[in-house]
């Protein structure tokens, strides 16, 4: 590669940098209705394949999430908001709990002194934090309220998603077509290569990690309130979310289940025993079944590097980072990979001698 092409390639990147941070905050409902139409794309190519048009296909795509996107805000959103309710009507036991049995009883097996923790200062801070944020649906309001132009853009974003999303899954393949027809001719098949193993990255941990994440959040839930633990669907969703980094909302679910457990149960064994029962039984479907499933084989995004994304992405460019943070991840893994071959067929590595040493 020239030098000049070097310098076109690096203006391109750091304009590219530049685009996204000045325009953040207007490119959330773009990127996520991007998210939508490329998880929606495949089905509807399989729907053309049944001899469907592409606009039947998406209209058909477009109806489902509806459904889907309505059946979770009419049954889920109110049971989970009924079950925060609760978890705020106990914080007072729970800090209560923590304050004359758990920590007591931590502080005689450890033989620390008294007043270590210093818990009257932290209940009185939560206990007052708490206080303040009573009614979190006015506050909410309140905050979206303030400005009506702030309340217009976020009414214009909500509906902005679907119509972008539509529109992007209908011309999806037409748009893909025109890039292709676009690149250098003499690289086309390099680039095409590279682009369907970013493809195939993504699609491995987007489709794939985001239904292991539902189901294991609907295994969680359901497991935990047959245990008949009290928050046990909010508690398995925030496990199935957290799943998105792998053993992660195994380890959250399960120590927050237990500690809930604890306070509900007051340490009965056979209901601690139940929801251990419930994490192993997950773990053990999400290797032997859901993983090869819905994954397979294909390579995916080492959790490392999907932890340290999302963290990166947010810190530059907020919500919008996070958006972008997995798709750049997936492209620099792949061109590493890459530049790791090369290196490997170089002569640098394979040690070819120079004649004056």
């Amino acid at each position: 590669m020239t030098d000049t092409r070097r310098w076109f390639w690096l203006g391109g990147v750091v304009l590219l940098c530049l685009f996204v941070w000045l325009l953040h905050a207007i490119l959330t409902p773009f990127l996520v209705a991007l998210l939508l139409a490329y998880m929606g794309d495949p089905l509807a190519d399989r729907l053309e394949k049944l001899k469907m048009s592409r606009t039947l296909s998406v209209v058909t795509v477009f109806v489902l999430f509806t459904l889907i996107f309505m059946g979770l805000l009419l049954v889920l959103v109110p049971m989970l908001a009924k079950q925060l309710y609760r978890l705020y009507e106990l914080a007072p036991q729970i800090l209560d709990w923590l304050q004359h049995t758990a920590l007591p009883w931590t502080q005689a097996k450890l033989g620390l002194a008294d007043g270590f923790w210093k818990f009257d200062k932290v209940k009185a801070a939560i206990s007052e934090h708490m206080g303040q944020t009573g009614d979190i649906v006015g506050i909410v309001l309140a905050q979206a309220t303030t400005s009506t132009l702030a309340l217009i853009g976020w009414l214009t974003n909500l509906v902005l998603i679907p119509v972008v999303c539509f529109y992007l899954l209908r011309d999806w393949d037409v748009m893909m077509a025109k890039v292709r027809s676009l690149l250098p001719r003499h690289r086309e098949k390099k680039i095409v290569a590279l682009a369907d193993e970013c493809h195939e990255v993504l699609g491995a941990f987007i489709r794939g990690q985001l239904l292991v994440m539902v189901a294991l959040g609907v295994i969680y839930a359901a497991g935990l309130m047959l245990v008949g633990l009290e928050l046990g669907l909010l508690i398995g969703v925030i496990a199935g979310l957290a799943a998105i980094v792998p053993y992660m909302g195994f380890v959250i679910g399960i120590g927050s289940a237990i500690l809930a457990g604890f306070f509900q149960f007051g340490g009965d064994l056979y209901p601690m025993l139940g929801i251990v029962a419930v994490f192993m039984v997950g773990q053990a479907l999400e290797g032997m079944v859901l993983t090869p499933l819905l994954v397979g084989d294909r390579i995916g995004l080492h959790p490392v590097a999907v932890i340290f994304a999302i963290l990166a992405g947010g810190e530059l460019f907020g919500f919008t980072g996070i958006l972008l943070a997995l798709p750049v991840a997936a492209v620099i893994m792949v061109l590493v990979r890459h530049v790791h071959d090369l290196y490997k067929d170089s002569d640098i590595y394979g040690g070819m001698e120079d004649p004056e040493l």
